[in-house]
């Protein structure tokens, strides 16, 4: 027998208050999503199940997700899930190739760990981009800056993490010496919490997971030699019970992490920004040529760092192209909707 409760019922249902489960249907979290196999935990076990006939015909971000909650019905020991229950939350990014579509990654978590190498994987940029859709997300954040056994000093690293003004914790740590190992376990990994991996290859996010199970759960492999690029060693997005029962989504490493934004404003998602926008002339400033910008003028004086205003300029026009990318897409579906009602209707008319 299974308790939901260790795999974040309680804390679930603390935060999704208004659900009704019917009777004659199970619980369960899904784990694991290999093919088209879910693999779904349960107060009887874990059961490998597929999705019943109406499911299969909604968009895949109406699909399961590891990390979901889920109902279904049990024959002998296969499960079909019958709904998604409501997500708290969303872990997604721009699906790579597709400029108008959003890829789910994971759903339910509590919090996100940014994982870089402190090789040649560190970049502030990027790491910006994993913060900003993360807060677009609403789901917390927390930098972890592993392999600290590479270099003498990680002092300039914490200031580059600083510089960005986001008050986000940050953690060093190496898997190979076992530096800040204790603090991540019994300080940022709290029972009955979800959290999610997340970062490009080969920065260690599987030695790390690994190093919190205390056994050799997912492949690891070093670092190339010839690019110092990661090589992909998880290609799925598995959920892990960890000895202290916090739960850990592990996820395959991402290159690409395209930003879509959501319902907060660009404003919102850059706290320098938004601090420094208070104090503009316009409340419609949009910092870019105004007069009686307060952004522009911390530009000017050096007090805001120019790698910071570039990055915001950069990622708001990003997601403002996805915005109306979507806008555009959503418009000529009902263009075309129209056109065929239309030429329907017609052949109805005019049938002989």
């Amino acid at each position: 027998m299974t308790s939901l409760d260790q795999y974040g019922w309680l804390r679930y249902r603390h935060s999704c208050t208004s659900i009704e489960i019917p009777r004659d249907l199970t619980i369960g979290r899904i784990v694991s999503i290999k093919g088209f196999k879910y693999y779904t935990v349960t107060e009887e076990g874990e059961l490998e199940c597929d999705l019943s006939g109406r499911l299969l015909y909604l968009p895949s971000t109406d699909h399961p997700k590891t990390g979901d909650w889920v109902t279904l019905t049990v024959y002998d020991r296969a499960g079909y899930i019958i709904s998604v229950l409501p997500r708290y939350n969303e872990l997604s990014r721009r699906n790579p190739g597709a400029a108008t579509e959003r890829q789910l990654l994971a759903a339910n978590i509590d919090a996100a760990f940014i994982v870089q190498g402190l090789d040649r994987d560190f970049n502030v940029m990027r790491l910006e981009r994993y913060l900003v859709q993360l807060a677009a997300c609403n789901i917390p954040a927390n930098i972890v800056l592993n392999k600290t056994d590479l270099v003498d000093d990680t002092l300039p690293y914490l200031d580059a993490v600083q510089a960005l003004g986001r008050g986000v914790p940050v953690l060093f740590c190496s898997t190979h010496t076992g530096v800040g190992m204790r603090a991540l376990q019994d300080e940022l990994l709290l029972p009955g919490h979800t959290y999610v991996l997340i970062g490009s290859s080969g920065v260690g996010k599987s030695s790390l997971l690994n190093a919190l199970l205390h056994q050799e759960q997912q492949a690891t492999a070093t670092t190339s030699g010839s690019n110092q690029k990661g090589r992909h060693t998880t290609t799925t997005r598995d959920l892990f019970r960890l000895p202290n029962g916090s739960l850990l989504i592990d996820t395959p490493g991402m290159r690409e992490f395209g930003v879509t934004g959501g319902e907060a404003t660009s404003e919102d998602l850059f706290p320098v920004i938004s601090s420094l926008a208070a104090s503009c002339r316009f409340t419609d400033c949009q910092h870019l040529d105004e007069q009686g910008c307060a952004v522009l003028a911390a530009l000017h004086n050096g007090s805001l760092s120019e790698a910071v205003y570039d990055s915001y300029l950069k990622l708001k026009k990003e997601m403002r192209r996805f915005e109306i990318d979507v806008s555009d897409k959503k418009r000529l579906n009902k263009q075309f909707g129209k056109i065929a009602r239309e030429a329907k209707n017609h052949r109805k008319k005019y049938k002989y």
